[in-house]
């Protein structure tokens, strides 16, 4: 983990704590004393269940692109991906390359970007159940609560940007044209930035972009499987939103599970702000903010903010940063492509 992101998650939780003194630490503690904890566990047990659907949902695309993966080798790498996704300030998409990599990696007959392709295709299913129910909540949220206007207009926007994405990177798939000029203003990037052996990492480009489309190809043309692959992902955001009701029904909330479901969508929108690491710090506020709005105590949408956010993010941050050393400890640093033109051939290189 490089300094910027240590600094960057020492101030996302300087600002939960900042919070936490505000509404009074004190009735917090006491919120967190009287929580039911079965009913935690239970949480803790759904958490650890979307972990199975994820890893589920990537092995199924992976055989669909005859790659063939054990469950028992995905899931570990899935969980690398979740803690690469919270520690990095990226947008929740840092830990999509990471896995990809570790899959070719590990398995050495597979392509990078083959594998790339499995895991944008996993990425892609996960955005569009939450880009229907971010629809259906700004709307229903427009109506029946007190909306600033820059903030409706902030969803709209995030959301028409995640469907511009995934609009992009289909049709990229499926017209031979467009991948082209997509492949074009890489390589522009590339002249522009990079001088040492230009030509040699061009050639790679267009073969990582070639293979990339054929196995996406191959991915969208199974109807089958993406029928079966996005029923489970709306699945798993149906376990998401019960996992953080669990929660505030330990605390003896009397909450709607709509309205549960409401504010996850919308602090799951704001989580995907670049700047901080998982959204830590901004979406904890968001959503202590809106459920006291919904008539829960500031004190205990405190406590059951604090403990989702454990089960959701910390556990899975944990959890995978203790797995990443049995993976090598250069991962991270080959797959951050970026930050230095070495860094950039030797990972397409691989």
């Amino acid at each position: 983990m490089d300094k910027k992101t240590v600094l960057l998650l020492g101030i996302s939780v300087l600002i939960l704590l900042i919070m936490l003194w505000f509404i009074g630490i004190e009735e917090v503690v006491a919120a967190l004393k009287i929580a039911n904890i079965g009913i935690i566990a239970l949480a803790v047990v759904t958490q650890v269940f979307t972990y199975f659907l994820y890893t589920l949902r990537w092995q199924i695309l992976n055989s669909l692109a005859d790659m063939d993966v054990s469950f028992k080798r995905l899931l570990p790498m899935v969980l690398v991906g979740l803690a690469v996704n919270n520690i990095t300030p990226s947008g929740r998409g840092g830990g999509e390359p990471v896995r990809a990599y570790i899959l070719a990696k590990e398995k050495e007959e597979y392509h990078f970007e083959d594998t790339l392709a499995t895991v944008v295709a996993d990425r892609a299913l996960d955005t569009f159940p939450f880009v229907v129910l971010a629809a259906i909540t700004i709307a229903s949220m427009a109506l029946f609560f007190n909306f600033d206007l820059w903030l409706l207009v902030v969803m709209v926007l995030a959301v028409i940007a995640i469907v511009a994405l995934l609009i992009v990177i289909v049709y990229m798939c499926i017209n031979p044209s467009f991948g082209k000029r997509v492949d074009g203003w890489i390589i522009g990037l590339v002249r522009r930035f990079y001088k040492k052996n230009s030509e040699k990492l061009e050639n790679q480009i267009h073969e990582a972009i070639a293979g990339f489309q054929e196995t996406m190809k191959l991915l969208i043309s199974n109807r089958k499987g993406l029928v079966y692959t996005l029923t489970l992902s709306f699945i798993i955001w149906i376990f998401e939103i019960i996992r953080v009701y669990l929660v505030f029904l330990a605390f003896g909330a009397n909450v709607n599970l709509i309205v549960i479901g409401e504010v996850f969508i919308v602090a799951c929108l704001v989580g995907m702000i670049p700047l901080l690491p998982g959204g830590l710090g901004a979406v904890d506020g968001l959503m202590i903010l809106f459920y006291s709005a919904a008539g829960i105590s500031a004190s205990v949408s405190a406590a059951a903010t604090v403990i989702e956010r454990l089960i959701s993010f910390w556990m899975a941050t944990i959890i995978g940063m203790l797995l990443m050393p049995y993976y090598g400890s250069s991962v991270l640093d080959k797959i951050s492509l970026g930050s230095s033109n070495e860094k950039l051939e030797e990972g397409l290189d691989e």
